[in-house]
């Protein structure tokens, strides 16, 4: 999985790649057909905003997450990303077992 963070507004700190690379090896843990993700970071006046795009087998997933905090809109967007691919695993899942008659 090829991750591309990128920030706008902001320095994109060792801390900061560290912590989304965490993040993302994570949800490759639940779905392992993540194929490359990009990341953006930005600040607007107070807020910290953390954007991502999954390209996945079958589509892409999206994600955003603002909070006063980067830290924790990482760990917001983590947790919305995560139920998405939950989420996309179990319609994926009940298509084939429809598929095969089960």
């Amino acid at each position: 999985m090829q991750v591309n963070i990128s920030g706008q507004h902001l320095e994109v700190t060792q801390a900061l790649r560290d912590s989304i690379n965490e993040k993302f090896a994570r949800l490759e843990r639940h779905f392992d057909k993540i194929t490359n993700v990009q990341v953006i970071l930005s600040v607007e006046k107070l807020q910290q905003k953390i954007e991502a795009t999954l390209n996945i087998h079958g589509g892409e997933v999206v994600g955003n997450a603002v909070n006063e905090d980067m830290y924790a809109a990482i760990d917001s967007l983590y947790e919305k990303l995560d139920r998405q691919l939950k989420k996309h695993k179990e319609k994926t899942l009940s298509l084939l077992q429809g598929a095969t008659g089960r």
